[in-house]
């Protein structure tokens, strides 16, 4: 298959669905009739082994209490090995009703209210909710822009950690919205300032499987063979990578015994739950069978970053789009091109678009906005046309 055929047998169209991302836009934009380039989610059924597994235990029509068996942990860890060279161990994991939730969890499970939880900005902005809706004291460190390429300032990083004396470090690898995948040796630095500084560190990689470029996603667990363990915990989900988000199911891995007894201790204070049954199936159906979807998914979202990429640096150089290492989500940088103020009205009002705007990410970052590429390619074309005609009546 290629990827036209790929695009046509799974592309959907989602309106009337109770899309967040399709039919929330009059609540959202307070305009329903939009192109929707936000919500990070995808235009993309699910793989069909994927459904199949989930139409086999519908058809049981028992959804009584259940738990997660070998064959799951099994499916999960020769996935992560084959992908990531990275093999958890079953006694290292614990489940989560998505990642956003499990951040709540181990930010109240690690810090006290008022304690500083530090985040590299811009960034996911549940991160920054999950710290200022505990209670606890936000503390951001703007990555340096370099003609759209991100890199960290450790100096910064480890002067605020200092100075404010935080207690945990919220990363995010791949990084949302910036693109980076970061390297060995920047995850190594970064990690080694934690270190020093007794700062936890809550790796998000639920991306970690939307690779786009050249360099490898390397799991901040594997990070100069493993020596940060001991103050690291991973949070993961196949929502990104199958399409799944609704399904409510990710991984915590503590592979640290007295964080994990800890964080078991908390646990205990607000949840008993089982895991989501479905979430579970569908998991387990696309770790063991959905690689070439995924290849394909990628495939498509890279033909899309490179058609946006050409059409906008030939026809409109002034915006700057930065390197897509990782996610499916593209930034770019309109400041030179309208005044970061009229961003909005831009974007939305003329050239008819629902995207994620910078401030959403960080305070300092009015001006950019946020694309999601994994879709169909009539969508980010129709985009791609709309800005550089509008654009033109500038």
């Amino acid at each position: 298959m290629d990827t036209k055929e790929f695009i046509q047998q799974y592309a959907v169209d989602r309106a009337g669905t109770r899309s967040l991302k399709w039919d929330a836009l009059g609540e959202r934009f307070h305009d329903s009739d939009l192109i929707s380039m936000w919500v990070a989610d995808m235009e993309f059924r699910t793989c069909d082994e994927i459904l199949e597994a989930m139409q086999e235990r519908i058809r049981h029509g028992v959804f009584g209490y259940s738990y997660i068996d070998d064959d799951y942990y099994s499916a999960f860890f020769d996935w992560e090995e084959k992908r990531h060279a990275f093999r958890p161990r079953k006694e290292w994991v614990r489940f989560a009703t998505g990642v956003v939730g499990a951040l709540y969890w181990l930010v109240n499970a690690f810090t006290q209210p008022q304690d500083s939880v530090i985040i590299l900005t811009p960034v996911y902005y549940p991160f920054r909710n999950a710290v200022q809706d505990t209670g606890r004291h936000l503390v951001t460190c703007d990555l340096i822009n370099t003609g759209g390429y991100f890199t960290i300032d450790y100096d910064a990083f480890e002067t605020a950690i200092v100075e404010h004396g935080v207690k945990l470090f919220i990363q995010c690898s791949p990084h949302n919205p910036v693109g980076r995948v970061w390297t060995e040796e920047e995850l190594d630095r970064v990690m080694g300032i934690c270190a020093r500084h007794n700062v936890l560190i809550v790796s998000d990689e639920i991306h970690q499987d939307i690779i786009v470029g050249e360099k490898k996603q390397i799991p901040a667990a594997i990070v100069a063979g493993g020596k940060y363990r001991g103050g690291l915990i991973t949070v993961t989900a196949a929502s990104k990578t199958f399409n799944l988000a609704s399904l409510l199911h990710s991984h915590i891995i503590i592979s640290d015994d007295e964080l994990r007894a800890a964080y078991d201790a908390y646990a205990k204070t607000i949840h008993q739950a089982e895991t989501n049954l479905m979430g579970a199936i569908a998991t387990q159906a696309g770790y063991r069978c959905g690689e070439e979807w995924l290849d394909h998914v990628l495939d498509v979202v890279r033909q899309n970053y490179e058609y946006l990429k050409r059409e906008l640096n030939e026809k409109l150089p002034s915006i700057v789009i930065s390197p897509l290492e990782g996610t499916y989500l593209c930034l770019l940088d309109l400041r030179a091109l309208v005044p970061p103020d009229q961003t909005r009205a831009f974007i939305q009002d003329r050239c008819r678009l629902a995207v994620d705007y910078g401030e959403w990410f960080g305070a300092n970052f009015k001006g950019f906005v946020r694309l999601n590429l994994a879709t169909e390619p009539r969508y980010v074309e129709t985009a791609v046309a709309n800005i550089i005609r509008e654009a033109g009546k500038l």
